[in-house]
């Protein structure tokens, strides 16, 4: 029986939940719940971001080159990303909740590492620890979710999720230069102490706690997902910037050598690190890669829109920045379609939908005039922005109910590899576009946006053909 919202049917925080929980919690236990994944989504995403906006401060105090500072934003992501499969495993294991609470404690130890620096390569580390700590926050949160609310209400919370994770990315470099203006650098790192102490004490009193029955991650598995995830990022990151190309050739080889040995490795085991079993349903494959595309979209749009608007357009740093958050703005208004809609009307619909419009905003945007005004501007950024949220939340849904039940673990890693991955090839391509095009490259890069939202929005359509229908929400 569904628990109602009564204080008698809302189980105790921290209490064990059984498999019965499956169908949502209800009331006050939703709101603590939901309040803590919010609060952990922008823990992890705000410090994404974060940190971009220091780096000439960073370079400047530690005595490195502004080159060598890019490494502080590398090591979190590429320690977030490869880590993230296996600690999906782990969470399905342990506990979603107490893997949760694991990764805010990671975060905070790791920010006051950050804080208190005394070189580069201190610094490098702890962002590397914290990237792990947010992989361990971001790798279940989708999990979590699909326990907080019944299937029914799914897309709400999904909804929300959303929210965070645009809200997280966009103020992040809001919040820097706030920071920036009263203090120095470290304290980016020191204001990670009281929100995530928030952060940590309803994680530990409000999440639910499934009845978890998986077995231990192969930690085989888990050591190539790492290398082979590793070594295909530095390939790609090398062949963007134009690196070395022998060096690029080795890490590329050894990277498919690593992923191969993983697949053949993990073939047989119900619980793998890397799920790809879980794309021979053509459901769950479907959405996995229009999100993919979806993603590798946003990010040829969202990393070279500073430099369009900088170097083509000619707005400052300060205005560009402002110019920029009218994605978020678009993201908040989706809200009050998706969380109506997304519950009743199929992902292959809406979700395609959402990238049509996503596409039209980037289109109006490239169409823009030569000397355009700042409204000319942020409404075609808003409505790309308000695209991507009605593409974004009955894509992950639609993922999330694909899978049978004990599978929400590897679902939700997919779910984040799916948003991390595109993002990272995403800023691969606009680096590897910058580098080539020597005019225009800017707009080329919004071109690029372009094809691939429409790519993805025909991959969304293609459910509506009927080889995809999700299964029924019961």
């Amino acid at each position: 029986m569904p628990l109602r919202n009564s204080a008698s049917s809302v189980p105790a925080p921290g209490i064990s939940l059984t498999t019965g929980v499956s169908d949502g919690l209800y009331g006050a236990a939703r709101v603590r719940a939901m309040t803590a994944m919010c609060l952990s989504i922008l823990l992890a995403l705000l410090d994404y971001a974060i940190a971009n906006v220091a780096l000439p401060d960073i370079a400047l105090d530690l005595h490195t080159t502004a080159s060598e500072t890019i490494w502080v934003v590398n090591a979190y992501q590429l320690s977030s990303i490869v880590s993230l499969l296996p600690l999906a495993a782990v969470g399905a294991w342990i506990g979603y909740a107490r893997l949760c609470v694991i990764g805010v404690i990671l975060f905070m130890l790791s920010s006051v590492g950050c804080a208190m620096a005394p070189s580069l390569l201190v610094l490098t580390l702890a962002r590397a620890v914290q990237g792990i700590g947010a992989a361990c926050m971001l790798g279940v949160n989708t999990a979590l979710i699909r326990f907080i609310y019944p299937k029914a209400e799914l897309g709400r919370g999904i909804t929300l999720n959303m929210l965070m994770v645009g809200l997280g990315l966009a103020l992040g470099p809001s919040l820097a230069g706030i920071v920036l203006a009263f203090t120095t650098w470290p304290w980016l790192f020191w204001i990670n102490i009281p929100f995530g102490a928030l952060t940590l004490f309803l994680a530990q009193t409000s999440l639910p706690r499934p009845r978890m029955r998986s077995a231990m991650p192969d930690p085989v598995g888990a050591l190539l997902c790492v290398i082979g995830l590793g070594a295909l990022g530095l390939s790609g990151d090398g062949f963007a910037h134009g690196n070395n190309i022998l060096s690029n050739l080795a890490l590329l080889a050894a990277g498919t050598g690593a992923t191969a040995m993983l697949v053949r490795h993990e073939s047989a085991l119900t619980q793998p690190i890397l799920p790809v079993d879980l794309l021979r349903g053509n459901a769950f494959r479907i959405a996995f890669f229009t999100g993919l595309l979806g993603y590798i979209a946003s990010n040829f749009f969202l990393v070279s829109l500073p430099f369009a608007l900088n170097q083509h357009f000619g707005w400052s740093a300060t205005a560009t920045g402002l110019l920029m958050t009218s994605w978020a703005a678009g993201l908040i208004l989706s809200t009050n379609v998706t969380k109506r809609l997304a519950d009743r009307i199929p992902a292959g619909q809406m979700s395609s939908v959402g990238l049509m419009i996503t596409a039209a905003g980037f289109v109006m945007f490239r169409m823009l005039p030569e000397t355009p005004g700042a409204f000319d501007i942020a409404w075609r950024i808003a409505v790309a922005g308000f695209g991507f949220g009605v593409f974004q939340v009955p894509n992950n849904r639609a993922m999330m109910l694909s899978v049978p039940s004990g599978r929400e673990g590897g679902a939700s890693g997919m779910v984040q590899m799916a948003r991390q991955g595109g993002q990272t090839l995403g800023a691969m391509a606009v680096a590897m576009t910058l580098r080539l095009v020597m005019t225009n490259g800017t707009m080329h890069c919004v071109e690029g946006g372009i094809l691939f939202a429409v790519a993805a929005a025909m991959l969304s359509a293609s459910r509506l053909l009927g080889t995809a229908r999700p299964r029924p929400v019961s």
